[in-house]
C-alpha cells in the first residue's frame, strides 16, 4: 500500500487518518506547518515542521519519506503574502497561484492540488480513506426537524449554493425563512460566533446549512461539520443543521451525533439537485 502523506492542520480530522494508518498497518508520514497544527498531532509519528513558504524543504521531506499518495486534512491559516518568504519552490507555487492566492479558498487549493499532482504525488480526499466520514442523506441522530427547519433548509441550501459560487463560504444561517448569516473567510465557528453575539437569541430556533460549492475541488476541503460545530450551535441557540449529503464530511460522527441528541439539536444530510 502507498505511503500516505498527510498534511495536517487543525483540528481532530488529521488524528483520525493517523488512527486509521495505524489500525491497517499503512505506512505515513506527516508534515505540518509552523503555527498551524495541534502539538498533540505530531507526538511519536514520523513528521516534519517546515515554515509556510519552504516549499522545496517540505516536498523533501515528502520524497524521502516515500510519500506517493496526500491528503490535505484540518484548517491551515492562510498567511499574509509578506509572512511567506518564499524558497525557490515556493516561489515556482507563488507564481503558479497568481490571482488564486488572493481569491476564495476553492480557486486557492485547486491549484495547489494541481502543484502537487504536477510534483507526482497523488491527492487524496479525507472520504477515500475513512469511508465512514462522508454524510448520508436524511435524519442523522434522534431529533427530526419541524416544518420551519424544513423550509429554512431548502431557503439555506440555495443561499449556501450562491455563497459558493462566489467562492466566498460555504454556509448559512437561517431563520424564519430568511438568511440572517453568512460564512466568509474567518470559518463557521467565526460565523456562528457572531450570530451568538448579535442576536436576540430565542432557543432552538434558527438553523446552519453547509454545501459542497459549485464544481469544488473535491479532494480538498468538503464543507464539514464536527462536536465543536454541535457545541457553537447550541451556544447560538439554532435548533440543528443541515448538510449536503454525499458531499459533506462528519468528523467524529458518533461523537457528534450524540452530542446533537444531547443538546435537542437536529443534524440532517440532504441531497442537492
Amino acid at each position: 500500500m502507498k505511503t500516505l502523506g498527510i498534511i495536517a492542520g487543525g483540528g481532530s480530522l488529521p488524528a483520525q487518518i493517523i488512527e486509521y494508518c495505524r489500525n491497517n498497518k499503512r505506512s505515513f508520514f506527516v508534515l505540518v506547518f509552523e503555527n498551524s497544527f495541534d502539538q498533540e498531532i505530531i507526538k511519536n509519528v514520523p513528521h516534519a515542521i517546515v515554515r509556510i513558504g519552504a516549499v522545496g524543504e517540505a516536498l523533501q521531506h515528502l520524497r524521502n519519506a516515500g510519500v506517493e499518495e496526500i491528503v490535505m486534512a484540518g484548517g491551515i491559516k492562510r498567511p499574509s503574502l509578506t509572512s511567506l518568504r518564499p524558497d525557490a519552490a515556493g516561489a515556482t507555487l507563488l507564481k503558479k497561484l497568481g490571482k488564486a492566492f488572493f481569491m476564495g479558498d476553492d480557486a486557492l487549493l485547486k491549484a495547489i492540488t494541481e502543484f502537487f499532482e504536477e510534483e507526482d504525488f497523488k491527492v487524496v480526499g479525507a472520504h477515500s480513506i475513512l469511508n465512514n466520514i462522508l454524510a448520508g442523506e436524511g435524519v442523522l441522530g434522534k431529533i427530526v426537524p419541524d416544518n420551519q427547519a424544513k423550509a429554512d433548509i431548502m431557503i439555506g441550501m440555495a443561499a449556501a449554493k450562491n455563497l459558493g459560487a462566489m467562492d466566498i463560504g460555504q454556509a448559512v444561517i437561517v431563520k424564519n425563512s430568511k438568511v440572517v448569516g453568512t460564512e466568509d473567510s474567518a470559518g463557521t465557528d467565526a460565523m456562528l460566533s457572531r450570530y451568538a453575539n448579535i442576536e436576540n437569541k430565542e432557543q432552538k430556533t434558527g438553523i446552519l446549512v453547509k454545501a459542497k460549492k459549485p464544481n469544488q475541488e473535491e479532494k480538498v476541503d468538503l464543507p464539514s461539520i464536527g462536536v465543536q460545530t454541535i457545541e457553537n450551535l447550541h451556544a447560538a441557540g439554532l435548533a440543528g443543521v443541515a448538510i449536503e449529503a454525499y458531499g459533506s464530511l462528519l468528523i467524529d460522527k458518533n461523537e457528534l451525533i450524540k452530542k446533537a441528541d444531547e443538546y435537542g439539536l437536529f443534524v440532517v444530510g440532504m441531497k442537492y439537485e
